[in-house]
């Protein structure tokens, strides 16, 4: 056997014995379970178990567009057409079902908060996970806009792929984006040919209501090898399984409708030139939310399954709307991309405040929360042509207005009018400029050595009003530097290692004034917090072996958390502030084999031990475990082609586990308390046959009518009240079609 091929299964080996280790470990360590429904780390209702992974794919991960296998880091690529055929239909189905990777659901689609690795201490702060939309960063940057528990949740819809890279991401990708990225790469116009598709298709949950979608692309050249458009539609209808009592009851009380498009045009005016004018919109609308309420004594359901008691409606609306545009230029020596992109972020929640009101004067009490973003950023990069050294540079402007009002009101038992209690504004406002280039020096074919860095400046201004009436305003203003060191080391042509050290940061802020019970400003309270920051290390595997039937990655991974941001009770207001340190290691593993020419297994691992390093006075004492973190969580997948009556078929089941979590932290006066969370392991199967010019699928997700948990907002918990739980959908059935053209 040559040397560099027995060092790769070398390493292969000594990764598999860790991992056999750290599982073992996190099985003696995992507590025992209470008895309560199971949780959220992998997420959404019961979809694409193990998500599919796309085989061979050339990834913009590091914006060099190179093969996945020589990207030094972790970057997992989910295939779209494995995602629809599986039957994923939100955020968390896929992403969540990637093993150390949470998607926290706050009552259904549009409302969810995504961490990898463990970076998170709850909801209420800013988003630890970037989010684009091809080269376009999609969201706030601040916590003020609600936008660290609306993440993008894009409908499938003409998606090529969805990349979601691993570990601090903040050279290349900027604020906000030190837990990871999750980006969607949409399909490009062909200058070409003339195609399109057609889909359909129906999914039922148990004792819920029918479900259906519709979908249609278009690829028109509009001039052979120099213009082309794509249109895309779809409507896609939920049929809910919630069942409300109370004052508002009602059966599948979370149905609604997520309809949507996407209009791309290239133009290709000489041959070194392209330009790409992409608009998308998509609006989320729910009747009610998916929550039921939850004991915190017992852990079980306190008005049964899947069941909430609420005393109004809870209507949510989400809408989305992206306008971009791509000049590239092929200078040859360089290539050059100018990114400008316009958005609006529009989201219209209800949530039932009557526990919160709590007065024998009222029937009900109802918070109304509207969110408002405007956004535009410009970016200008130039990435070296490949060669013994590489370099890329780029400048990135970022200018973001945010509104969220807030309007407190009961309905008067007496008469049934209305009674306004509040109603509160909260304007804000946020400039980012940045710098940022990285080079990369290859001495030989098997040796790669990258440095990068991110140089930033913030400015900030955030107020609140009561009642119409002005409180105050406070400007804030922020400097950034981000680092990043990578090493690859090609064992032989197919496997490699590498180690990489990265940082991250997120923003801070301006704090309104703390009041106390009176009404009276507390003296000393902090006017502002500071950002947050983090370093990754990284020691990592990839290979194809066995004649390219096995792929193996694995990755360990040390990360160092600094200053906390985290919500702090002073009187009567929640400020955030910084305070403590986290420590998170792990150990990640996947890996894709093909048996022979029927049989593909699949499978991975990730062990995630994240707590507190040092004591944080809002949060926990040294030792406490993070929240929405498994220990351990595990995905294998197993998929047989066949072929049926002549026609290429497929029949897949994968199944997923994940361990126990806490929805926040053990100790009394926590700003975020806790709630155990037990494991959960639920199975989805897949069946497919391909007729050539159409494609029929069929699915089950969670196959054994598992209840897990996919979020718990533990907010009232302090105050005596339930947990707001969001339970995976029940046992669903569906069958696609898709007929190309």
């Amino acid at each position: 056997m040559p040397r560099p091929r027995a060092i790769s299964l070398a390493v292969a080996s000594i990764f598999a014995l860790a991992c056999a280790q750290a599982s073992a470990q996190a099985e003696q360590a995992a507590p025992a379970q209470s008895a309560a429904p199971a949780a959220a780390e992998t997420p959404a209702a019961p979809a694409a178990a193990s998500a599919p992974l796309a085989d061979v794919v050339t990834v913009s991960a590091t914006r060099r567009r190179e093969p996945l296998r020589d990207v030094p880091l972790r970057v997992e690529t989910l295939s779209v057409e494995g995602l629809e055929s599986a039957g994923a239909a939100s955020l968390s189905d896929y992403v969540g079902t990637l093993p150390g990777v949470h998607v926290s659901s706050d009552g259904g689609p549009g409302r969810g908060q995504v961490n990898i690795r463990g970076v998170s201490v709850g909801s209420m702060s800013a988003p630890t996970v970037g989010i684009y939309v091809d080269e376009v960063a999609f969201g706030s940057s601040t916590a003020f806009v609600g936008e660290a528990v609306s993440a993008l949740d894009m409908a499938l819809l003409d998606l090529h792929h969805i990349e979601l890279l691993r570990g601090p991401q903040g050279t290349l990708y900027g604020a906000g984006a030190m837990g990871g990225l999750l980006k969607y790469v949409t399909n490009t116009p062909d200058t070409e040919n003339f195609s399109g598709k057609v889909g359909f298709g129906v999914r039922s949950s148990k004792n819920g209501d029918l479900g259906h979608t519709e979908n249609v692309v278009l690829n028109v050249p509009l001039s052979e090898g120099v213009a082309g458009l794509r249109v895309a539609a779809f409507n896609d209808h939920d049929g809910g399984y919630i069942t409300a009592a109370g004052r508002a009851p009602g059966e599948n009380v979370n149905d609604g409708n997520t309809r949507g498009g996407r209009v791309s045009l290239v133009i290709d005016p000489m041959s070194k030139m392209r330009i790409r004018l992409t608009a998308t919109q998509q609006t989320i609308q729910r009747n009610g939310t998916g929550v039921s309420q939850y004991s915190v004594a017992t852990g079980e359901p306190m008005y049964g399954d899947l069941t909430q008691k609420r005393d109004t409606y809870e209507p949510y609306r989400i809408r989305s709307r992206l306008l971009s545009g791509d000049l590239e230029y092929d200078f040859g020596w360089a290539r050059f991309n100018f990114i400008t992109s316009a958005q609006r972020f529009d989201g219209n929640t209800a949530l039932d405040a009557t526990d919160i009101i709590g007065s024998p004067d009222f029937n009900f009490g109802e918070l109304d929360n509207d969110i408002h973003l405007r956004k535009r950023t410009q970016e200008a990069r130039l990435t070296s042509a490949r060669g013994t050294v590489e370099w890329l540079l780029g400048f990135y402007h970022n200018k973001e207005t945010g509104d969220r009002s807030q309007r407190l009101f009961a309905q008067m038992a007496a008469d049934g009018s209305e009674l306004t209690l509040v109603t509160s504004g909260q304007p804000s406002s946020y400039t980012e400029n940045a710098v940022y280039g990285d080079v990369t020096y290859n001495p030989t074919a098997a040796w790669s050595y990258t440095l990068g860095a991110r140089v930033a400046r913030n400015r900030q201004v955030y107020g609140t009003s009561t009642n119409g009436v002005k409180d105050f305003e406070t400007p804030a203003k922020d400097d950034s530097r981000t680092y990043l060191a990578t090493a690859r080391y090609s064992i032989d042509k197919f496997s490699s290692v590498y180690v990489r050290a990265a940082s991250g940061y997120r923003p801070g802020g301006p704090n309104p004034p703390a009041i106390d019970q009176n009404g009276q400003v507390v003296p000393g309270a902090p006017t502002q917090f500071g950002p947050d920051t983090l370093w990754s290390y990284e020691l990592g595997y990839k290979a194809d072996l066995l004649d390219k039937r096995l792929f193996l990655e694995a990755a360990l991974f040390n990360i160092h958390w600094d200053k906390l941001q985290q919500p702090l009770a002073i009187g009567a207001t929640t400020l955030t502030t910084n305070a403590g340190k986290a420590e998170v290691r792990g150990l990640e593993l996947a890996t894709r084999y093909k048996l022979d020419e029927h049989w593909n297994l699949e499978g991975s691992l990730a062990y995630t031990d994240a707590e507190l390093a040092e004591d944080a006075p809002a949060l926990g004492p040294d030792g406490s475990r993070l929240p929405n973190t498994a220990k351990l969580s595990t995905s294998i997948g197993a998929r047989y082609s066949f072929a049926l009556a002549g026609k290429p078929s497929y029949a897949g089941l994968n199944v997923r586990h994940v361990g126990q979590r806490n929805a926040g932290f053990d100790r009394v006066g926590t700003s975020v308390p806790n709630f155990s969370l037990p494991a959960y392991t639920m199975v989805d199967a897949q069946f497919g046959v391909d007729f050539g010019k159409w494609q029929l699928s069929a699915f089950v997700r969670n196959l054994t009518d598992k209840r897990a948990l996919l979020g718990g907002d533990t907010a009232l918990t302090a105050f005596g009240g339930p947990l707001r739980a969001t339970p995976a959908a029940p046992r669903t059935v569906g069958m696609n079609v898709a007929v190309n053209f």
